[in-house]
């Protein structure tokens, strides 16, 4: 991933806060990957998305990133960190369909693109969405080796090879769902909680550009200066003159 300079973030963010917050990994996604149009980010795995936004994050942000959760039994408000770099390495999936047998069944599937994780988020309640998902992604399906219709499954695949079948995709793309499992220091309970790039990574971004309008407000301010000429100077070079600012 190049580098994304300060333009193009705030021209992310306006378009965030304009848009709607579905939309916001997307923009995030396209900031990443700059050189590919809507279609190519939408047909990748969800796991390939969620490590180039990782990815971002620490060219953004640094590696380290403070996660804060509240205990599930009592509440104790715990925080720690994590390594971004770590979690934005992904290893190339296999090209080949995976596959599943459970019982009478055998089913051979590809891995969830993020067009998919979006058709399945309109579904009506989890279990729909699972089922969307799991009929969207089957490439071939056999019962007692007759092929299924896709328009069937829905209706005859057992949840006992749906389960199989997200516990296999799971196994082969553990980005897409980076799942927390941390133990309280004060009652010693483990809460589970899952790690949202897309949001954690907008609301850094969110304040970095408020942060960032206010600082060219002040220059602008102080020595006439555009926002594009502003926006052109080094992060060192802007808090410097920040500095002489508020020392005037």
């Amino acid at each position: 991933m190049g580098p994304v300079g300060p333009v193009e973030l705030l021209a992310t963010w306006e378009a965030g806060l304009a848009g709607h917050a579905g939309d916001r990994p997307l923009l995030l996604h396209r900031a990443a990957r700059p050189e590919a149009g809507t279609d190519e980010l939408l047909s990748v795995p969800v796991g390939e998305r969620e490590a180039d936004l990782f990815a971002l994050r620490r060219a953004l942000f640094g590696e380290r990133m403070q996660v804060r959760i509240e205990c599930g039994a009592c509440g104790e408000a715990m925080e720690f960190d994590l390594d971004a770099g770590a979690l934005a390495t992904r290893a190339a999936p296999s090209e080949a369909p995976l596959r599943v047998e459970v019982d009478d069944w055998a089913v051979e599937f590809r891995l969830p693109t993020v067009a998919d994780l979006a058709a399945a988020g309109t579904a009506d309640g989890p279990d729909k969405a699972r089922r969307l998902l799991v009929t969207r992604c089957t490439v071939r399906a056999l019962r007692d080796g007759t092929p299924v219709a896709s328009r069937q499954l829905a209706d005859l695949l057992p949840e006992r090879v749906e389960r199989r079948i997200a516990e296999k995709a799971a196994e082969a793309d553990p980005t897409a769902d980076v799942t927390l499992n941390v133990s309280c220091p004060d009652c010693g309970d483990a809460t589970r909680a899952e790690l949202d790039i897309a949001s954690y990574l907008w609301t850094e971004l969110d304040t970095w550009a408020r942060d960032l309008m206010l600082d060219v407000h002040l220059l602008a301010t102080a020595y006439g200066w555009s926002e594009p000429e502003i926006l052109a100077l080094s992060p060192l070079r802007r808090r410097y003159y920040l500095e002489l600012c508020a020392d005037a």
